[in-house]
Order: C-alpha cells, then structure tokens, then sequence
C-alpha cells in the first residue's frame, strides 16, 4: 500500500513539474510584460511584493536549471545536434528544455504504468515508453514539416522563375515570392532573407536553408542555383526543368503509395490485432486473462510478444517503403 502511494505522489510531482514548466515558459514573460505595460498605461498598482518574489524565485529556478543542463550538453557536444533537430522539426524550444521535458515524461510513464499494471517490471517499460516518446514525437514532427515543404516546393520554384522571368533578381525574387507562400516555406524564406540581409553570400545561405530542410528536392534546387551562379546560365530555364522533374517525381511517388497501402495496412493489422484481441477477451472474462499481467510467466510472454511484433511492424514497413 505504500510503495502505491509513493508512485501516486511521484506521479502528481512529475505532473506539477511539468505543467509548471510549461506555464513558466509559455505565459510568465507575457504576463509580466502586460503588468508593466499596465503600469505606465493605467496607472495601476503594482503587484504585492510577496506574489512577485514568488515569480521572480520560480523563474530563476527554471532559468538555473537549463543553465547546468545547458552545460552539461555542450561538455557532451549534443547541443548542436539537438538545435538541428529542433529547427528540422519546427519545435520552438531549445535543448536543455527537450532533455527537461524527456526527464519528466520519464518519470511520469515509469509512475503511470506501475499503477496500472501494479507490476515492478512495468516500471522499466514505462521509463522506455518516456525516452522513446519525445524522441518519436519530434520525428513525427519533422517528416510532417518536411512533407509540407515539398509539397509547395514546386509552386515556390515556379514564382521564383516568374518573377526571375519578369526582370527581378534572385533575392528579388526569393522576397516576392515569401510574401506568397503557406507555412512552413515562408518561415525558411523569411530565415534565407535575413541570412543574406545579415551579411552572408547566397550560396551560403542557401546551404544552411539545406540543413534546417533536409530535402532531397530542396537539394537539388540548391545545387542548380549555386552551379549557375559559379558558371553562369539561364537560371529562369534550369529552375523550369527541376520543376518539372520534381512534379514527375511526386507522381510517381503518389503511384507507389497506392501500389504498397495493402501492405502497409497488413503490417498495421499485425499490430493492433493482438491488442484488439486481448481488449475483447478483457470484456468477455477479466479473470481469464488477467493472469497474463500478473504470473511471471504471462509477464515474460507479453514481453517477448512486444517485441516480435514491433520487429515485425519495422520489417514490414522497411518493406513496402521505396524510395524514388
């Protein structure tokens, strides 16, 4: 009964950390600025003194905390790995604050499956389920922002050849083009422009614009601009042919991804059907197939089933993907 009621108090601790991060980060600095705004605006009282050493205290806390997690990841050299992630994802944090949120997602699924399972394995299955979390979500996070990427790259190579066509320059064309464009192309035009408004060459822009968007159609737009730009060319009619080449190459990927959905909805039917079934045996007779969760022996099967059935879900995605 006590360890239960530990893992209940770790729980509500890491939650409370959690939530009080968030607002910390999110909603402290807009609302001391409105305060003081309110001060000269109004002519309002200032808050208690007590209430404001409250905030100010917690902040610093906060603020203390990324500084030695910060230093801990620059003596590890994964500072600038986690920044490339982060802007590859579009996540408006910095690393230390990832490697925060990663401690508590830890701690909280590690506390979460041992109350429901009540088993002290599960409390290493929940600590894995925390690490791989914000790990999955930032991918998930990238490939989708990616995916946005390509699919206006074409449209925004065909403005920039209309206007290149109508007698701008590149950077003309790339400012009249921003202006136009969906999310997430005008925040990496917005960021090229500043870049080159700051000092540096095109080409070296353009590279770093590569490495926030790592795109295989990005790439090859990069390539024909800095090629023409050492050896000269029409860059109007070799923008019109990657355009071209890219919209060819989105249709035959749109070609493949009907071709391989039965496989890849078979491997998402060979993963949830176990779970499917175990759900529907729970409803019909709990007793029966609770002892699944709690004989050492059913523990260490649903363990071993686990795993084959992630591996067979890699497999078949490994499978049915084909890159064009």
């Amino acid at each position: 009964m006590s360890i239960n009621l530990l893992m209940w108090l770790g729980v509500l601790l890491t939650s409370t950390l959690f939530f009080l991060a968030l607002l910390t980060k999110f909603f402290y600095k807009d609302r001391r600025m409105k305060e003081r705004m309110k001060q000269y605006l109004y002519d309002e009282e200032p808050a208690p003194p007590d209430e404001h050493k409250k905030k100010v205290k917690m902040a610093v806390n906060f603020n203390l905390t990324k500084s030695k997690i910060r230093k801990r990841l620059q003596k590890q050299d994964r500072t600038q790995k986690l920044e490339l992630e982060l802007k590859q994802a579009g996540i408006p944090i910095k690393p230390e604050e990832l490697i925060m949120f990663k401690w508590i997602s830890v701690a909280f699924f590690a506390g979460l499956f041992k109350l429901i399972f009540g088993h002290v394995v599960f409390i290493l299955v929940g600590a894995i389920f925390g690490v791989m979390l914000p790990k999955f979500v930032l991918n998930y996070k990238k490939k989708k922002r990616i995916s946005q990427f390509n699919d206006h790259l074409a449209e925004m190579i065909s403005a920039i050849v209309s206007a290149l066509r109508a007698g701008f320059s590149f950077p003309q064309a790339i400012q009249n083009v921003r202006n136009e464009s969906p999310s997430p192309v005008k925040e990496e035009l917005e960021q090229l422009i500043k870049e080159m408004q700051y000092g540096s060459s095109v080409e070296e822009a353009l590279n770093r614009m590569k490495e926030r968007v790592p795109s295989e159609d990005l790439d090859l737009m990069i390539q024909a601009i800095v090629i023409q730009r050492q050896v000269g060319g029409n860059l109007a009619v070799v923008l019109e042919k990657i355009v071209f080449t890219i919209r060819e190459r989105i249709k035959i990927q749109g070609q493949i991804k009907t071709l391989t959905a039965q496989g890849k909805m078979s491997g998402v039917v060979v993963g949830l059907l176990p779970i499917g079934l175990a759900g529907m045996l729970f409803l019909i007779n709990p007793e029966y197939i609770t002892v699944l969760f709690t004989h050492p022996v059913g523990i260490g099967l649903l363990v071993v089933a686990g795993i084959s059935m992630v591996i067979g879900f890699v497999l078949i995605q490994k499978v049915t993907s084909i890159e064009v």
